[in-house]
């Protein structure tokens, strides 16, 4: 039996009719950059987030970089952010000529650990005479970004204790999280990208809501940012033809604003049937007695009175066995995936910073033995169920 990592041909053949309305209203308008339905997209993101306001750009990574040029973070500066991440998030820190400074994550959830990132504040960094935050070798530190990884939130409440603490701006890095809750103790039930100033989405195609090519968004608070970030998208040109500052070409498509603002309808349905998939495979493991043989993903949230606790953009298990698993579960047909092999701070193209193995632990321990499993709201249960049976076979 073939089991794909994802399966996006039912998803569409739902939704396939009106897709190819909205498209084909695009196209008789002739309108394809910037337009009407773009700011209708924009509009029904911030009602699904309740955020004030929404910047639709051209992909997740491009939300990123949009947001440090937006708030000038560059050469001379530092974000502390994590290890175990794709690799944008740690990227666009330098591509600004910024500082990329990983600190180690939770062992349980994989997300940035509020303690690591703690001790590295306490121990790895200082205030100066003006009371700024600088690294070791006297870089400003700017920000803080966390990762929510695989459509978990992370603890925002420690983080934002030390951002405030530190003087640090919190850009959220939502790409695999849209939809995903965090019960905040003073502002209560709060969505992915909406706890920090800002927040960063990727909606390419294999995310939980997907475009039909490459598409993102940020969403933040101010009406300023807000403004300043529409400039970046375009080269920093405001108004047409005048620019201010360098920004960039960030600009998001009309079709694929369009295909977007279809699907957002149907966000919590799709996330409400990954978790019934992720509760399916649970009670198969547990049925088999491979709990003490794999680990599966954390749910630290569960309890809390949230409905989108996790979405589940993976199904990420860890064991010491994950290589030759997968090997075998190749052979059954089953397709598999690694997110991360390597943590950022052991990437060739961050060896200038010096970091060297074992520094981070938990991310490396992570990067040797994690593996995705199948999952997206269409998995059937005979998928599933075939998919564990060959777990237990591979550890008999």
């Amino acid at each position: 039996m073939r089991v794909p990592l994802l399966d996006l041909s039912e998803q569409y053949r739902a939704l396939a009719a009106p897709i190819r309305a909205e498209i084909d209203a695009v196209l008789a308008s002739q309108r394809f950059i910037l337009g009407p339905q773009v700011e209708a997209f924009e509009k029904a993101i911030c009602d699904y987030l309740n955020a004030p306001h929404a910047v639709g750009v051209s992909s997740g990574t491009d939300a990123l970089l949009a947001v440090l040029m937006a708030l000038e973070i560059g050469p001379g500066d530092a974000v502390i952010t994590t290890a175990y991440s794709f690799f944008a998030t740690g990227g666009c820190i330098a591509r600004v000529g910024a500082t990329p400074l990983f600190v180690d994550i939770d062992p349980k959830s994989f997300n940035l650990s509020p303690i690591a990132l703690e001790w590295y504040i306490d121990n790895r960094c200082k205030r100066d005479s003006r009371g700024q935050l600088r690294d070791s070798a006297g870089r400003r530190i700017r920000a803080i970004i966390p990762v929510h990884l695989f459509g978990l939130c992370c603890e925002m409440d420690a983080i934002h204790a030390l951002s405030e603490q530190w003087g640090l701006e919190v850009i959220e890095d939502a790409a695999q999280a849209i939809g995903a809750e965090y019960l905040m103790t003073h502002m209560g039930p709060r969505k992915a990208g909406t706890m920090g100033e800002v927040g960063c989405f990727s909606f390419y195609p294999s995310k939980n809501l997907g475009a039909a090519g490459d598409a993102g968004l940020v969403v933040c608070r101010s009406e300023e940012l807000s403004k300043k970030l529409r400039s970046v998208r375009q080269h920093g040109m405001e108004p047409r033809y005048y620019h201010n500052f360098i920004g960039g070409n960030f600009r998001l498509d009309e079709i694929q604003a369009a295909i977007l603002r279809v699907k957002l309808s149907y966000l919590d349905t799709w996330s409400a049937a990954r978790r019934a998939a992720a509760d399916f495979y649970r009670e198969q493991f547990t049925r088999c007695g491979l709990t003490n043989r794999i680990a599966l993903p954390a749910e630290p949230y569960r309890d809390r009175g949230l409905t989108n606790h996790h979405t589940y953009y993976q199904f990420v298990i860890a064991t010491d066995k994950r290589d030759a698993l997968r090997e075998h579960l190749a052979q059954g047909e089953i397709e598999t995936a690694i997110y991360y092999p390597l943590g950022l701070h052991e990437q060739k193209c961050f060896s200038y910073l010096g970091y060297k193995k074992g520094d981070l632990p938990e991310t490396e321990r992570a990067a040797r033995k994690t593996v995705a499993l199948p999952i997206y709201p269409e998995i059937s249960r005979e998928a599933q169920h075939y998919v564990v049976e060959m777990i237990a076979e591979f550890f008999r």
